[in-house]
């Protein structure tokens, strides 16, 4: 019997990530997250990608869950968004890449969850050309972000984070949310007020 070819994709844009922890998140410098469990995830704004023959040009996905501890420690409940504006072919690649089967940091995350639902298929206002990102995702999500401010001088501050070995992203600018309401199937939280970041990311496979 021939071998089975793995397929070859890629995928490139911009992340926005917000999630329960205080600014800065310790998750990312691996250490436990703020409240010892880890409520948040990210959205995808894949301004090129392709799978196979499929191109995922202008799409945007969404990755959320629940973790009872830190994410490394497994537990988690999640649901998965798709942009409903994708064709039969796009929405099958995407779930492909989504439920971990094709590897990149999706397949990683697929370790962590008990449970894995969608996909929701969601109309996306993904706006990552702003100073700021916001999205929204039907009604079942809604980030809005700003700047950190100074708590004496109320001056806004614009920190980053460098991260050589990141899984998602590899720098991104640290802000705050104003709003992070998530109303998914089978998770839902509201962390308005806490850790959000976004930047650039790159990802190939197999």
């Amino acid at each position: 019997m021939a071998a089975t070819t793995a397929t070859t994709w890629m995928t490139k844009g911009t992340i926005v990530i917000a999630c329960n922890c205080d600014y800065g998140c310790p998750c990312n410098m691996n250490a436990l997250p703020t409240q010892g469990h880890c409520e948040g995830g990210w959205t995808w704004r894949l301004e090129q990608g392709r799978y196979g023959e499929v191109a995922l040009d202008g799409l945007s996905i969404g990755l959320y869950a629940d973790w009872p501890k830190a994410i490394h420690q497994g537990g988690g409940i999640a649901t998965y968004l798709i942009d409903e504006r994708a064709d039969e072919p796009q929405r099958a690649a995407l779930r492909t890449l989504l439920e971990g089967s094709a590897g990149g940091p999706w397949a990683v995350f697929r370790k962590t969850f008990v449970e894995l639902h969608g996909p929701q298929y969601v109309s996306y206002e993904a706006d990552v050309e702003s100073r700021l990102p916001r999205v929204r995702a039907g009604d079942a999500l809604d980030i809005e972000l700003e700047n950190i401010r100074n708590p004496v001088t109320n001056e806004t501050v614009h920190p980053r984070v460098v991260l050589p070995e990141g899984l998602v992203v590899k720098e991104a600018a640290i802000v705050r949310s104003t709003r992070f309401t998530l109303s998914g199937d089978h998770v839902r939280y509201d962390h308005s007020g806490k850790y959000a970041a976004f930047g650039f990311f790159q990802y190939f496979g197999p």
